[in-house]
């Protein structure tokens, strides 16, 4: 059977929803407190991911629907910062053999913090959570109007090996129609600074999709960044989501999003860049990641934060989620008040049952060009994926993935339908609670 054939996977668009994780926080919802340290009580804790968010930026982008807001008062960073401390303290005393084997600080912008807070954010991931940045790989977001020459020293002395910052496009007038005005001259001296200071990784943020953004513009955009030779770039399609600025604007998108997708994977692999997934591409001779074990399908995650979520192999948990302004603070001034008691419990979230845990697994693995390696979620499960999953065999024949060396891997078909093809493994009961979610 040919990928040509019809089946409802191949048809339609092939932007239905980004799958960075499963399930999404539009299907959390209120748990009877837990204790952390039950939660945790039976899991593996000797290669965990430390995440931490500052939900802060210059501005609020007409695409964005992250978990931040824009110019906060000094008081509400001091306070946050301190909740940080204060929520560290308590996973801590909850999961004191917790070993840390990644740590990302994210966003938001974390680099919109001064220098003073960055140097508290680290002290934190270090000296509270036990991180130790010599043996470890640590990241950090940032964007053009925050990253100075400082900020940058700071992060050298801590051991950050990768620094990703959001361009978005180098068309000025492409950033402003979405509510993202920034000068190309200003993104140019941050991403001269950032490859001057020799990151082990550089990783650029591009969107393709963006209004009156053309296959010819985009190509722009890209010869442009590909003149900073950032060890890996990572393209997202446009998506106009519910209570964003641009999905509040009733305008009408001329979607160029597959054209664009094609036009820059081929011009990258031609660079000498391999395809990761269907956004994630990396440079020949990007250094590897190094660092102890750690694998995203089986290792659990701690999250420090409004917008961190944490994971065990069967709860994930987080504060409550939100895109609107009001809706934002007053989760922030939850979480700022909030006391050690209230810290030390996941009281919102998702259980996962035996179903979702394949699901899970399933999903963090299908889509990228590593693939399932059907042996180990046999080791996991005691079953087969493909069992589990019939869709799978359709899929193989439909050529959307291809079997080697054990391993279930997705066609460039696949990866192009990235989009399409993960929410088609959604459970229902997912399905019903993100329908059912009220967004705000």
């Amino acid at each position: 059977m040919m990928a040509t054939q019809q089946h409802p996977i191949l048809d339609g668009s092939p932007y239905q929803g980004y799958v960075y994780a499963y399930p999404h926080k539009t299907a959390y919802r209120r748990l009877d407190p837990l204790s952390l340290t039950d939660v945790w009580a039976d899991e593996p804790k000797t290669g965990l991911f430390l995440y931490l968010h500052v939900p802060f930026c210059t501005m609020r982008c007409g695409f964005c629907n992250l978990f931040t807001t824009p110019n906060p008062k000094d008081a509400l960073v001091t306070h946050y910062i301190a909740a940080l401390r204060r929520q560290a303290e308590c996973v801590k005393q909850a999961i004191p053999d917790a070993t840390i084997a990644r740590c990302a600080i994210g966003g938001g912008t974390p680099t919109y913090l001064d220098e003073a807070a960055l140097e508290e954010l680290f002290s934190i991931a270090r000296e509270v959570m036990g991180s130790d940045f010599s043996a470890i790989p640590v990241g950090i977001e940032t964007s053009p109007d925050t990253i100075t020459p400082g900020k940058i020293q700071l992060l050298k002395a801590h051991g950050v090996n990768r620094v990703s910052i959001g361009v978005q496009s180098f068309l000025e007038s492409e950033t402003a129609s979405c509510g993202r005005p920034q000068s190309r001259k200003d993104v140019a001296t941050a991403l001269s600074l950032l490859a001057e200071a020799r990151f082990p990784t550089l990783n650029i943020d591009l969107i393709y999709g963006l209004p009156g953004q053309t296959v010819t513009t985009w190509l722009q955009s890209l010869h442009a960044v590909l003149a900073f030779k950032p060890q890996e770039l990572y393209l997202y399609p446009l998506y106009v989501r519910p209570l964003t600025g641009l999905g509040q604007s009733h305008k009408e998108w001329d979607d160029v999003r597959l054209a664009c997708y094609r036009e820059g994977r081929e011009l990258l692999l031609a660079e000498g860049y391999s395809q990761v997934s269907m956004r994630m591409f990396r440079r020949y001779d990007a250094s590897e990641v190094g660092g102890p074990t750690y694998c995203c399908q089986e290792d659990g995650m701690i999250g420090l934060g409004c917008g961190a979520r944490s994971y065990t192999r069967s709860l994930h948990y987080s504060l409550d989620y939100a895109v609107k302004p009001k809706s934002v603070k007053e989760i922030i001034a939850d979480y700022v008040a909030r006391t050690p008691a209230e810290l030390s419990v996941a009281d919102h979230g998702f259980a996962l049952n035996a179903d979702e845990q394949h699901r899970r697994y399933l999903l963090q693995s299908l889509l990228n060009t590593d693939g399932l390696d059907t042996a180990r979620y046999t080791a996991r499960f005691g079953t087969d994926a493909t069992d589990d999953f019939p869709e799978l065999r359709t899929f193989a024949e439909l050529g959307l993935f291809g079997y080697d060396a054990g391993r279930l891997v997705p066609t460039p078909t696949c990866l192009e339908r990235s989009d399409a093809i993960g929410p088609w493994f959604f459970s229902t009961p997912v399905r019903t609670l993100m329908e059912e979610y009220e967004a705000k």
